[in-house]
């Protein structure tokens, strides 16, 4: 089965993600749909896409379509997601998943009622990578947990859509997501929603959020802190503390690409290993391998490393959480 997909949105991450959708044998690009009838026409022209329309119904009605990305700003992904469903189709939804708890729980609920498969996409999930991150979490090295810390920081505020609530729903889900796979991995489903959080930050000049840092502490006594930005630098860094060493990675986290990603084990009592994972795919393509394989099977959601539909949930109400907090010290 060769899936006919559609590209809803031509912005940046639009023209990002297919990649993976051009390199996969049982994908192809069908469609692209946007606003502007120009950018529509200039896109489906360099990407070779059959169908460029301005006309979102028509797209998502064709029964010719079989899946769907969405790259539109963060506001907009449930209203897509939810009319998707309703026509049947598979939706990839570009991360955060939305910037409310209210229209994340409209959008889940829509995937559900309609039975259709969606996947979050936080594409690095799905690399090899990250299925060898878990693997190490759960060999035992690590001892008991004891703390994570990790930072996302790029320079990015002026190319960012502020209807998309700033760096906690573009870059700070990166760490939260992140932090909550490696909580569950190694203390269990439910020891993520545990936990009690304190956040700081600073606001754009737009009223978003752009600068922000927050410290939790789980049920179980791990602790954790985190660091977003979208107004400078660029950097990143994820490192998870156990009884007996430091799990890091070398490489960046959230944007493995083809060739070599290596992480790097520090015991307390011993010298250093370097742990290289190697594939001739970036992470945008390993995504697209995920919806093909799920859609096949006729699967709902995504299996771990990637996130199910609760990841997604959970996610989310950490970032309004961790956004709320933040406000609320502002005005102290």
């Amino acid at each position: 089965m060769t899936l006919n997909w559609a590209i809803i949105g031509t912005g940046f991450i639009s023209n990002k993600a297919i990649d993976g959708i051009k390199k996969s044998d049982g994908s192809q690009l069908y469609s692209v749909f946007g606003r502007q009838p120009d950018l529509v026409a200039d896109f489906q022209a360099r990407h070779d896409i059959p169908h460029g329309l301005t006309d979102l119904d028509a797209v998502l009605s064709d029964p010719a379509l079989d899946a769907i990305y969405i790259g539109l700003p963060n506001h907009m992904h449930h209203v897509v997601t939810m009319k998707a469903a309703q026509a049947g189709l598979a939706v990839l939804s570009e991360k955060s998943l939305t910037t409310t708890m209210a229209e994340a729980d409209a959008l889940l609920g829509a995937v559900a009622d309609a039975g259709t498969f969606f996947v979050e996409g936080l594409m690095y999930l799905a690399h090899p990578l990250l299925a060898r991150f878990v693997e190490v979490l759960r060999d035992g090295r690590l001892g008991a947990l004891r703390s994570i810390n990790g930072y996302y920081c790029a320079d990015i505020w002026q190319f960012v859509n502020p209807k998309g609530m700033g760096t906690l729903y573009n870059l700070g889900c990166y760490p939260a997501s992140l932090l909550q796979l490696t909580v569950q991995t190694m203390c269990g489903d439910d020891a993520f929603g545990q936990r009690q959080l304190h956040g700081f930050g600073n606001l754009n000049n737009d009223g978003t959020v752009c600068d922000a840092a927050c410290s939790v502490r789980f049920g179980n006594g791990v602790l954790a802190t985190l660091h977003s930005t979208d107004s400078y630098g660029t950097g990143n860094a994820f490192t998870v503390i156990g009884d007996n060493g430091i799990l890091s990675f070398e490489t960046n986290p959230w944007q493995p690409i083809e060739g070599r990603s290596t992480l790097k084990w520090s015991p307390f009592d011993g010298d250093a290993e370097l742990i290289h994972v190697e594939d001739p795919h970036d992470a945008f393509y390993h995504q697209t391998k995920l919806v093909e394989h799920h859609v096949a099977r006729s699967d709902r959601e995504a299996a771990r490393p990637s996130p199910r539909h609760r990841d997604s949930w959970e996610i989310m109400e950490f970032l309004t959480t961790w956004e709320a907090s933040c406000r609320a010290a502002l005005t102290d």
